[in-house]
């Protein structure tokens, strides 16, 4: 029989239905899991359910027994995956199961900056409107997005997605040139051009040894005066410190961030350190959580384990 261990099922809200696999097996879940507390955990499972745990060489050493890691979302960069190959462990992700969430999250985060929601709600805590004595007051800027020039650094499923909602909202779309390999298209500009040339930046790539740190403070700099950055990524692709740095100087018009470099980030953290602006917004890496996504990756990881059972290669990464 089958065992499968969940090690850290709290990455997954509680109210959604996490069906069990079609074959015999034993399931075993816990909340959380430390690192230390991995190898005697799956010490007898065949199928480890993991989200953010860490699985490298050292631990895969000591599980002869382990055949499939299953994530239980679409990045895996906790996961050694050359380790894995060598071990003749499987691997198999989620795909595509965030693509109505991500891009809304992203424009959310466009929208409230542009409009620049959160300062006018602490105006109006102030008291600013009443003393104003008109029917309305002009303190903060505000920017349509229609006419606009959208960068996204990332054509993938959820990059595309983001430019059909910003086309459809009359911005300008354009895509950064892959940094592995030429592309003709079109609508894809250098890097450098598109920083220089766009009003909002959205990045939507996953994070390797080329894109980590991809905008610091160079990157910033090129960006136009007033530009927004939006991160829904993953933490690693921006210089933290950097950003903060620009918000602080007053040339960046504002960033919205889903993610962090550490998470949950520390109280001294850059990122916690710029929610003192108001034209800074940062929530806890759950652009990907709504209800019906969060249904979605639970639905497909099941399937994706079932699949393995059944002798069938589905959203294999090794």
């Amino acid at each position: 029989m089958q065992q499968i261990v969940f090690l850290d099922s709290d990455t997954l809200d509680a109210g959604i239905t996490l069906h069990r696999p079609d074959f015999p097996h034993h399931w075993q879940s816990h909340p959380s899991t430390a690192p230390e507390q991995v190898v005697e955990r799956l010490r007898n499972a065949s199928i480890a359910i993991i989200n953010k745990v860490r699985i490298g060489a050292p631990e895969l050493a000591q599980l002869p027994d382990l055949k499939l890691i299953a994530l239980a979302a679409t990045g895996s960069d906790n996961v050694d995956l050359e380790a894995c190959r060598a071990a003749n462990v499987g691997v198999c992700n989620i795909r595509n199961y965030s693509g109505p969430s991500v891009p809304e999250h992203a424009m959310a985060l466009m929208l409230a900056l542009s409009r620049n929601l959160f300062a006018w709600r602490q105006s109006l805590l102030e008291g600013r409107w009443q003393q104003s004595g008109q029917f309305c007051f002009f303190d903060h800027n505000i920017m349509d997005l229609h006419g606009k020039q959208l960068g996204i650094i990332g054509k993938g499923t959820l990059g595309q997605a983001l430019g059909e909602r910003a086309q459809g909202m009359g911005m300008i779309v354009r895509y950064a040139q892959s940094q592995i390999g030429a592309s003709h298209d079109e609508d894809r500009l250098p890097l450098d051009a598109l920083l220089q040339s766009s009003d909002v930046v959205s990045l939507h790539c996953p994070l390797t040894p080329y894109t980590r740190h991809l905008i610091g403070e160079r990157e910033l700099a090129l960006m136009k005066p007033g530009a927004l950055l939006i991160n829904v990524g993953r933490g690693g692709l921006v210089d933290e410190a950097a950003l903060l740095k620009a918000l602080a100087n007053g040339r960046l018009g504002g960033a919205g961030f889903d993610v962090a470099s550490v998470e949950p980030p520390p109280p001294d953290h850059p990122l916690m350190q710029a929610l003192q602006y108001p034209n800074f917004i940062l929530t806890p890496h759950v652009a990907w959580a709504s209800e019906e996504s969060m249904q979605r990756l639970a639905d497909q990881l099941i399937d994706n384990i079932n699949a393995f059972a059944e002798g069938r290669r589905q959203h294999r990464l090794v």
